[in-house]
């Protein structure tokens, strides 16, 4: 499939999205993956997370034109060896995501909006959060599954240990209309609140939210 999506955020910053059609087999020729990292991913027992890996490697491979060896701090926040660019990935068994910024610690997160996420109402909302949200299931089950992106995209970006999504981010009123806006805060463990802006995209019953600053 290659890219089905590229959206540049400005000349520091983009975002991009990989469709994965293909076979494994495929995906392993267009991932030009270093060994040690292809040993690794054929110890995966899932065929889904073993070609969502490769498709990771095969979107980076189609935006780096040199060959990049990706590796993760011991939090798991993943970064590139031999490039300084700030990067955070996401991936579900149809899509993987990327964004890249050469200035700004990035997040994103993505999910397919065929699941049920009632369970982020208790394990991640606070109170105004769920007061703020929509009474029809179809409009809620999105508007749960932007805030859980929102408040994962965030993690990743702050890349602390321990974070409670409940008490430490804060996401804005907001009502899904298939792309937009949120503004957010971060409540660091000594108090200080940081203000954050996110956007957010739906596409194939996916939703896909990134945050920079």
């Amino acid at each position: 499939m290659a890219l089905y999506l590229l959206k540049e955020l400005d000349n520091t910053a983009k975002v991009a999205v990989w469709q994965i059609t293909e076979t494994e087999a495929e995906l392993r020729e267009l991932s030009s993956t270093p060994a040690d990292e292809m040993e690794e991913i054929s110890f995966i027992k899932s065929e889904s997370l073993r070609k969502q890996r490769l498709a990771v490697r095969a979107l980076l491979n189609e935006l780096f034109g040199d060959k990049i060896y990706l590796a993760h701090h011991d939090n798991g926040k993943p970064y590139i060896e031999n490039n300084s660019i700030n990067i955070s990935i996401t991936h579900t068994e149809k899509y993987v995501a990327v964004i890249l910024d050469q200035n700004d610690e990035v997040g994103i997160d993505i999910e397919s909006l065929d699941r049920d996420f009632s369970v982020v109402e208790k394990k991640a909302l606070s109170e105004d959060e769920i007061d703020d949200l929509e009474e029809d299931r179809d409009e809620k089950n999105e508007q749960l599954a932007i805030y859980w992106c929102a408040k994962e995209a965030i993690f990743k970006k702050m890349s602390q240990y321990n974070v409670d999504f409940v008490e430490q981010i804060e996401i804005e009123r907001f009502r899904s209309k298939g792309e937009g806006e949120l503004e957010a805060t971060f409540i660091h463990k000594d108090g200080y609140e940081e203000e954050l802006e996110l956007e957010y995209i739906t596409f194939d019953r996916h939703v896909l939210v990134w945050v920079r600053e």
